[in-house]
């Protein structure tokens, strides 16, 4: 069985990228029929906060992006000083001892030579007696995976395609601070191994940690995930974006973003496959497929999810949006007022419309006496059947005008506004005292 699994740590909200990781985690499973498994990385007890864990769980929820099953890390120490001591047993593992600005000038001084910044293993070297009387003088190590140099790393990326790395060109990876605390590559690698995660899909900021986890599976004597490494999102001004990282759900939702706007963007974003405006994602998943994906980074444009909500407001049922519509908005209102829609919220405005009063700009001689005749009209026409055909009918008639100087006086003096939902939908939701009121006040009457 396909397993998959979305691992945020509980150090803030969810932005885009987070959302997009997901959605693309949970797409990929529930195409094969497979489980989508939510692990709370909140080993760092320090920045971890429940409200973030929460908030997690809310926002996920929100977007349909509901888990098959939730672990949590911290509640997983034991196996990791389990495995821990396994692999240091085995010689997988070793102490070093040297302090950050240590490591710092190390580095400093292999740039300076023109060599590649690469731990030296210098701890390797250490005696006994040596790291004894280090401990001794309450220097305690941080812990580094030793990495098979005679090894080398290759897998088949699920996007990248065919990826390979030499070990001796990489730092041993501390995995594990001085303070005991850990780091994300250890304990990350043992979880996808006990819960059986099948695939990883995650940033291609992740394929350098790949490549040493890679080693860590080997030294545990499992066999590892298959990898899908994703471009990153840059901002509509083709550079990464500093919004990205904090235009999360709470923000979306708070500009009136409907999640499936957000799912039907993200789904495709970074394919070859057109972005579609889908209320239902089942269609999404059913053509999910790595293949589709480049290696370019994908563009994120809130102007195009502005665009993709709209559309996808507009084929939302008044059902799905009744508890979200202010009181005595019905079926029909929504109705009329919808294709005029960027998020449900303005609907309220369009019935702000409805129910008046109203600010019409004021018309000039000819439209107010034009609006007189209209006001008298509107007394007589039959207000049960299609109030504005009839009207507008009778006024071409009586007055001769057609297009836009019969239409426009009357929705000025109507709604306030040039533009907006239907006539014909919106004048009977208006219905007749109202109509008539409004049309007399921009004659004087």
């Amino acid at each position: 069985m396909i397993v998959t699994r979305f691992a945020p740590s509980p150090t803030g909200t969810l932005h885009v990228g987070n959302i997009r990781t997901a959605l693309h985690n949970w797409m990929f499973a529930r195409a094969h029929g497979g489980r989508f498994l939510l692990r709370i990385d909140d080993t760092d007890a320090q920045r971890s906060e429940e409200r973030f864990v929460d908030a997690i769980r809310a926002d996920l929820a929100w977007l349909g992006l509901v888990p098959d099953a939730e672990e949590r890390q911290s509640a997983r120490v034991a196996r990791y000083e389990t495995v821990f001591e396994e692999l240091r047993a085995a010689g997988h593992i070793y102490p070093a001892y040297e302090t950050a600005q240590e490591l710092d000038l190390k580095r400093k001084i292999a740039r300076g030579r023109g060599l590649p910044p690469v731990y030296d293993r210098a701890a390797l070297s250490l005696t006994d007696d040596e790291r004894a009387r280090l401990e001794g003088d309450g220097v305690r190590p941080h812990w580094r995976f030793r990495l098979d140099h005679d090894a080398p790393i290759a897998w088949d990326d699920l996007i990248r395609g065919p990826q390979s790395f030499d070990p001796r060109t990489m730092s041993d990876p501390v995995i594990r601070r001085a303070d005991g605390s850990w780091l994300y590559m250890l304990p990350s690698a043992i979880d996808d191994r006990d819960m059986g995660v099948t695939h990883v899909v995650r940033g291609e900021d992740h394929v350098t940690n790949t490549a040493l986890q890679l080693q860590m599976f080997a030294a545990m004597g499992a066999a590892p995930p298959a990898f899908a490494h994703e471009a990153l999102l840059t901002g509509a001004e083709g550079k990464l974006s500093k919004r990205l990282g904090s235009l999360g759900v709470e923000a979306l939702r708070a500009e009136g973003v409907e999640p499936a706007a957000i799912v039907s963007l993200l789904a495709r974003l970074g394919t070859s496959q057109p972005v579609e405006p889908l209320a239902d994602p089942a269609p999404l998943v059913a053509a999910f497929d790595f293949a589709q994906f480049g290696r370019a980074p994908a563009r994120f444009d809130e102007r195009e999810l502005a665009q993709v909500n709209a559309r996808i407001v507009h084929q939302l049922t008044f059902e799905a949006v009744a508890d979200r519509l202010p009181p005595g908005m019905d079926a029909a209102a929504w109705e009329a007022v919808r294709p005029n829609l960027s998020t449900v919220a303005e609907a309220a405005d369009w019935w702000a419309v409805v129910e008046g009063p109203v600010a019409a700009p004021a018309p000039d001689a000819d439209d107010a006496a034009y609006l007189q005749k209209a006001a008298a009209v509107a007394r007589t026409i039959d207000w049960g059947a299609d109030p504005w055909h009839a009207l507008t009918a009778a006024l071409k008639e009586a007055t001769g005008r057609k297009g836009k100087p019969l239409f426009l006086p009357l929705r000025r003096a109507l709604t306030g506004r040039d533009h907006g939902p239907d006539m014909a939908a919106l004048l009977p939701l208006i219905g007749r005292a109202r109509a008539v009121a409004r049309l007399d006040s921009n004659t004087g009457a």
